[in-house]
């Protein structure tokens, strides 16, 4: 045995210190009755020797697991993209449902009763906002009401977005010091904040979008086909159905009323709710393609685009990810793999 600057070398394979023999002793005749004599540090260290000699000669396996891992993942990710592109609707509906319940189940799992909390709450008037959306015929207020909810949600996100990016960014300036706070702690209460913003603005967003064309096919202007089912009355609004308030152009108490390059009409809030909320770049009525640019001077106008691509990776982290990782699960029981 060689020492060198006071330090045992060790052979590959081998474990000289008395502690690792009787542990590696009490694992490999199952002695588990003497597993409750250990300290705590000795607890630790058994269940890394078990670990070890569990994957013992493994090399070449887990070799193969990675492997396994790689190419699911890249065929799932091109049959994903296929099928956004080719069924989009479906494709929305299923990532929309796993991510609302995915994590929901997860956390359920673990006891994380914070997120089990907030989770309810939102469910709870989300589904109430989404019956009014789906009811035929639609009642008049209820568009206003579904793009109220949304629009609450999409600033609410983006505020959560926001105050947790500063306070990652002040804790790395090392203000907590000046509240004798540690920084893990600061740093975790900004991770949190900006996975509530990111989370339940991907969910907002789709479930808007949902809405968004459901209300718009029961309102009864507009057709899967592309055509309006009925004329546009003048002084209407053509997503919520009401009269207009005052003419366009003018400055209203309520709201103002906005025209779009396709010359079609909309309250101001109704407008901002289908396209902001709802991302629709289109007309309600017409579908002719808009340019909000010249609509609208907003927060949102700038970071749209950005956060839209944010929210999509979200969306395949949240809802995909883990079907992929249990797929790559199963095939690995499947063939034997450990």
């Amino acid at each position: 045995m060689e020492h060198h600057h006071g330090h045992q070398h060790i052979p590959r394979g081998h474990f000289p210190n008395p502690l690792d023999e009787k542990l590696l002793k009490i694992i490999r005749e199952n002695l588990t009755d003497q597993e409750s004599q250990l300290t705590e540090e000795e607890k630790w260290r058994l269940e890394h020797l078990r670990l070890h000699e569990k994957h013992r000669g493994h090399e070449e396996m887990h070799a193969e697991m990675v492997l396994i891992l790689m190419v699911v993942t890249v065929i799932a990710q091109v049959g994903l993209v296929a099928w956004k592109k080719k069924h989009y609707k479906s494709y929305q509906l299923v990532s929309m449902i796993g991510v609302w319940i995915i994590p929901f189940l997860l956390c359920l799992h673990n006891h994380w009763w914070r997120f089990i909390f907030i989770w309810l709450v939102f469910s709870s008037i989300t589904v109430i906002v989404v019956k009014k959306a789906l009811e035929r015929p639609i009642d008049p207020t209820t568009p206003r009401q579904v793009y109220k909810w949304f629009l609450l949600i999409y600033k609410i996100c983006c505020g959560l977005g926001v105050l947790g990016y500063v306070v990652i960014m002040i804790t790395m300036m090392g203000f907590n010091l000046l509240f004798g706070v540690k920084a893990n702690v600061w740093m975790d209460s900004g991770l949190i904040l900006i996975f509530y913003g990111l989370y339940y603005g991907v969910l907002g967003r789709d479930i808007a979008e949902v809405c968004a064309d459901k209300m718009a096919s029961h309102i009864g202007y507009y057709t899967p086909h592309g055509m309006p089912t009925r004329t546009l009355e003048p002084g209407v609004c053509a997503v919520c159905g009401n009269p207009q308030l005052v003419p366009e152009g003018e400055e209203g108490i309520i709201e103002n009323t906005y025209r779009l390059s396709c010359g079609h009409t909309f309250h101001e809030f109704c407008i901002r709710g289908w396209c902001i909320v709802g991302k629709k770049q289109t007309c309600p009525y017409c579908k002719e393609k808009v340019d909000l640019k010249k609509m609208f001077c907003n927060p949102w106008e700038k970071p749209h685009v950005f956060y839209g691509q944010l929210l999509d990776w979200i969306r395949l982290l949240v809802a995909w990810q883990p079907a992929i990782i249990l797929l790559v699960q199963g095939i690995n029981n499947y063939l034997g793999l450990q």
